[in-house]
């Protein structure tokens, strides 16, 4: 059993885009794929049940049959911070709450877990007013169940610095960083964008598995541009 988790050098970087891909190229190789997105803002209330587009899609491409509310069981309707959410409905959020759904997905006895994180690497999940007591970071989370790690670029101007920062604190946290990908998760590519992820080629010590670029093709689905981006990724250093 592998577990990998998917962070990103900022939000928005297409982490789901990614984690999508991932799993759809496992699956092409006959994997069974568990997929994990513990915490998201930003969700809709449909029958009752706060449900997020990003987790929706992720449950789609699982082919372990699992439900939503098991690969999203922290959710928030507001699209903020997720420790703001939090606050603002008086809940708070815990890592062993955390580690409880990540013990179902082991549970499924899958050959490869695939979960997403929310923001960057060091998202805050509580932030404590008091001096006594730590704040508490996602990252912990991923620390407590020893996962691989994914990079997410986001391919931006100031991409370089994120990359390498993110790099760095995932590597002190007593992780492995297997590989990155480049991500154009904006319709409008960075300028200079070969050189760009050259210098990235240079300076991260680990493989890049994959350049994505950003499908205009607007009849195209998202699921479609998915499958089309998971033939991009090349896995042979994944498992």
């Amino acid at each position: 059993m592998k577990n990998f988790f998917i962070t990103a050098t900022d939000t928005d970087a297409g982490k789901t885009f990614v984690a999508c891909a991932l799993t759809q190229a496992l699956l092409s190789k006959g994997k069974r794929v568990a997929v994990y997105k513990p915490i998201a803002a930003g969700c809709d209330n449909i029958n009752g049940q706060l449900t997020n587009e990003d987790a929706q899609l992720l449950t789609e491409f699982s082919n372990c049959e699992q439900h939503i509310s098991a690969v999203n069981p922290i959710t928030f309707e507001a699209a903020i911070a997720p420790h703001i959410a939090a606050s603002n409905e008086n809940r708070a959020i815990s890592i062993a709450e955390i580690e409880k759904g990540f013990a179902e997905l082991i549970s499924l006895d899958a050959d490869i877990n695939i979960t997403e994180g929310a923001g960057g690497w060091r998202l805050p999940i509580h932030i404590n007013s008091t001096s006594d007591q730590k704040h508490v970071f996602l990252s912990e989370f991923v620390q407590l169940t020893q996962q691989d790690v994914i990079l997410v670029v986001n391919m931006k101007l100031g991409c370089l610095n994120h990359a390498l920062l993110t790099y760095q604190a995932i590597i002190s946290d007593g992780l492995r960083c297997v590989a990155w990908i480049a991500n154009n998760a904006s319709a409008e590519s960075m300028s200079c964008l070969v050189e760009n992820i050259a210098s990235l080629e240079q300076l991260l010590p680990i493989p890049k598995i994959a350049q994505l670029n950003f499908y205009q093709d607007d009849s195209m689905s998202v699921q479609d541009k998915i499958k089309a981006a998971a033939t991009e990724i090349d896995l042979s250093t994944l498992y």
